[in-house]
């Protein structure tokens, strides 16, 4: 392949906050075609993504080329989501012009122009929903900081997920229709469009020497089309790329049923074939919607590994060294059909040996892990994969044959083992199990916290590691400071900057330097100050939207994240309900404001009536004048990067109560320690590498351990005993059961009662209750005394050094991908 000439001189657009003034004037006018006289804010913000973009276009252009002349490895994310949040104030900060592009706004006045209302023009990119999504953007953000060849590779979903409204308390989901006004980060490939095959059938014949050929034939086909979404790193000169996929339909329109007058008939194919990228996660209770799940994750896995291939291939270099060159990141089970893919690339089109091909795949791809609960690892039933996917099927049968062989050799007379290992369950109808399929085509497979990793060794996927026992590693999760700290909490950054320099946004272990700070009144006043005004900032958000007054000096105790009975909501609510009663019966606390967010998927019954319960008891506690001020209940709906960008640097208190053993890491605990809360919750996750870093003293540590939930399970636990033994959790849980917070429905919260009670309490809500709520006490005790408090939250910022994306980052390029960090000095 020929080597890339250097790009020809470019005027290259300047940084400075006149030449950025300038700019923005000539792209509304040029570009967006609009006088400065009409404008609306909506205009003012295109014409100040087209500033940024120009910005970011010359050096995402260098760093591809760079990567073709040094011939760098190259690193594949595979996500279905990647929840970005907004570009442009993150994209200012990386490039290092933040002040310029304030100081040229600022000259813009006059024309009624303020950075503020053009920042809230921007929606969030629905591309994702939750942890997961978050995790793989932060991994972009520190991949380009850091210098790695690093993609992103996932869907471009038209609607997301879905937009939360709260109507009667109950959630209610509207379409995300983030794509309204179109998004100026991104650029169509019209020309990069690649064939997707669904259904059809499996032809086989021998060729010429009698080797076994394979066709699939009689194919329903999607065509992939991509578009482009550079990702800038911090004060550096790469950009790197996330690369989108949207369905577009091989044929647009029948012109013979619309000459018919059949006009529904007419775009049926298209409509249907362009589904697939509509929205994130469909809800799969249905048979369609599975299907429809089902070809999202090929639709993305098929388009992104012809895009690598036709990358790798351009040099002329043999399939058999692609694993020198390429390393592909599975993140979770969605992508996991890429080692079946990929098999069938190479047999099928490349004609390679069963054994070559595999050993090409088994040293390309690793595989993320994210759940320890095995009913939430992905399976699929044989009947849909033969129906949709019906080459794969047969190369996912032969795979197993080769490993249950291989098992087979190594534990002769253990039926039960093989059992457990295959890759196809058989004992609740033939199900293809993908983390296994992950774990068998994976030369690595990791957990995202140490508790996790090791829970992963000796529960769920404990013979595989008896067979392959330095496949599994660890690395635990981290976040960008840029966006979580930089561009979430600016006062605060400026605070630390002040203090120890700004190298921390490239090296969070810097922030120890604070430490010694914890016992200086000058900061602790300061820090303070800042803690006060983003908790005032809060409070007048939540008047603003939800029309619910809450006070700024009380503790604001913070559980955002996806709603989900393990995650433990409901305790959270217990104890709201517990601090309520005490209130009314003449008891004092310190005033507290509860503050829940969190979207429920759409067919998850158990999650939506949370929220409502959430919403009733809101209500009540809100309005009850015994209780005043002195402890509220708010639920913000439609919980994503931006609202998270205005909870976390308010939060007092963050709340990380799932059952020990079943959140995988959790990135909000790491987050909300990093801006200063302090986190009471279980030893789960990566609390438990949170506790080590901030010290025990310094975070709130109740409930059960792994090794308690299992031993309380084993020996049979009653939560009966629990509710007859504790008059205040009785008390509540009656409360909730017979209609106090719903008096027009009466039986409303029945369910949840019943699942807490007779149906055991799979959670061990009740067991952990009494603990928690002594914890709690603690909490309200701790926050009488401001000193300590702040010392305290200063210590948490000073220890999340650890939790930088940027470490984890750095441990997958050393220990799982064999890259190295290179990266490019900022011109």
């Amino acid at each position: 392949m020929q080597t890339p000439a250097a790009l020809p001189d470019l005027d290259h657009p300047l940084l400075d906050a006149d030449s950025i003034r300038r700019a923005l004037y000539n792209r509304l006018v040029y570009t967006i075609g609009k006088d400065p006289i009409t404008a609306t804010d909506r205009d003012w913000f295109y014409a100040a993504a087209a500033v940024v973009r120009e910005r970011m276009i010359e050096r995402w252009m260098e760093t591809a080329r760079s990567y073709y002349v040094e011939d760098r490895k190259r690193v594949y994310y595979l996500s279905m989501e990647f929840l970005m949040g907004r570009t442009m104030t993150n994209s200012i900060l990386n490039l290092f012009c933040d002040r310029e592009f304030n100081d040229a706004l600022a000259a813009l006045a006059e024309m009624g122009l303020k950075r503020e209302n053009i920042r809230e023009m921007e929606p969030d990119a629905a591309l994702g929903n939750g942890g997961l999504g978050r995790l793989a953007a932060c991994f972009l953000d520190s991949m380009a900081t850091m210098g790695i060849a690093g993609y992103g590779y996932g869907i471009r979903y038209e609607y997301g997920m879905f937009n939360q409204g709260i109507e009667d308390g109950q959630q209610v989901e509207h379409p995300d229709n983030w794509l309204r006004y179109g998004n100026p980060w991104e650029f169509p490939r019209p020309e990069v469009l690649y064939q997707v095959k669904f259904h059809g059938r499996v032809v086989e014949f021998s060729d010429g020497h009698g080797k076994k050929i394979y066709q699939w034939v009689d194919t329903d086909d999607v065509m992939a089309m991509a578009y482009d979404y550079p990702i800038p790193g911090y004060d550096t000169g790469t950009a790197n790329n996330m690369r989108l996929w949207a369905a577009k339909a091989s044929r647009d329109f029948d012109l013979k049923y619309f000459n018919e007058g059949n006009y529904i008939a007419a775009v049926e194919d298209k409509n249907d074939s362009e589904n697939l990228s509509k929205v994130l996660y469909p809800d799969d209770t249905t048979v369609m919607g599975r299907e429809l799940r089902l070809k999202q994750q090929y639709f993305f896995v098929c388009a992104s590994l012809q895009d690598m291939l036709y990358r790798f291939t351009k040099s002329g270099t043999s399939l058999d060294k692609l694993p020198d060159k390429v390393a592909v990141q599975l993140n979770d089970t969605h992508p996991s059909i890429a080692v079946a893919e990929l098999m069938r690339i190479l047999i099928d089109l490349h004609h390679f040996e069963w054994s070559r091909a595999w050993d090409i795949v088994t040293r390309t791809f690793a595989y993320t892990n994210h759940t320890l609960m095995p009913e939430a690892l992905e399976t699929w039933p044989v009947a849909l994969f033969e129906r949709v996917l019906p080459r794969h099927l047969q190369i996912i049968y032969e795979i197993n044959h080769h490993f249950l062989r291989d098992v087979m050799h190594h534990y002769p007379g253990d039926p039960a083992l093989w059992q457990r290992m295959s890759l196809i369950e058989e004992n609740k109808g033939k199900r293809i199990r993908m983390a296994h399929l992950a774990i068998v085509g994976s030369h690595k497979v990791n957990g995202v916290a140490a508790i996790h990793t090791r829970l992963m060794k000796e529960t769920i996927f404990a013979d595989f590691h008896r067979l392959w026992p330095d496949k599994i590693v660890n690395m635990t999760n981290g976040v960008t400071p840029r966006r979580w700290l930089n561009q979430a909490n600016p006062a605060l950054a400026r605070l630390i900057t002040h203090h120890i320099g700004r190298g921390w946004l490239k090296d969070l272990d810097q922030l120890r330097q604070l430490t010694p700070l914890a016992e200086d009144a000058g900061f602790r006043d300061a820090f303070v100050r800042v803690k006060h005004d983003n908790k005032k900032h809060l409070a007048h958000v939540i008047q603003q939207r939800l029309a619910i007054r809450v006070n700024p000096d009380s503790i604001f105790d913070v559980q955002i994240k996806r709603i989900h009975e393990y995650k433990r909501q409901l305790l959270n609510v217990l104890h709201v309900v517990t601090l309520y009663n005490r209130l009314r019966a003449g008891g004092d606390a310190p005033p507290r404001t509860v503050i829940f967010g969190g979207k429920a998927a759409p067919g998850y019954r158990m999650a939506k009536l949370t929220i409502r319960l959430i919403n009733d008891i809101a209500d009540i506690v809100n309005h009850d004048p015994l209780v005043r001020d002195r402890l509220k209940v708010v639920f913000i709906p439609n919980y994503d990067v931006s609202n998270a960008e205005i909870i976390i640097p308010a939060a007092d208190l963050s709340e990380q109560i799932s059952t020990a053993g079943t959140e995988a890491s959790g990135t909000g605990n790491m987050k909300l320690a990093l801006n200063g809360a302090l986190t009471i919750g279980t030893l789960d996750g990566a609390n438990v590498e949170i506790r080590n870093e901030v010290g025990p003293e310094n975070m709130f540590i109740f409930g059960l351990t792994t090794e308690e939930v299992a031993s309380l399970r084993a020996s049979g636990y009653n939560p009966w005993l629990y509710y007859e033994g504790n008059h205040e959790l009785k008390q509540a849980l009656d409360m909730i059961r017979d209609g106090f917070f719903s008096p027009e429905e009466r039986a409303r919260y029945r369910p949840v009662f019943d699942n807490l009670t007779a149906n055991g309490d799979h959670y061990l809500l009740l067991a952990d209750y009494a603990s928690y709520i002594a914890c709690q006490e603690q909490v309200g005790a701790l926050h009488c005394d401001r000193e300590a408090w702040t010392r305290k939250a200063i210590l948490n910022v000073a220890g999340m050094g650890q939790f930088s994306s940027d470490r984890t980052i750095g441990q997958y390029a050393k220990t799982i991908w064999n890259v190295e960090a290179q990266p490019r000095a900022a011109e």
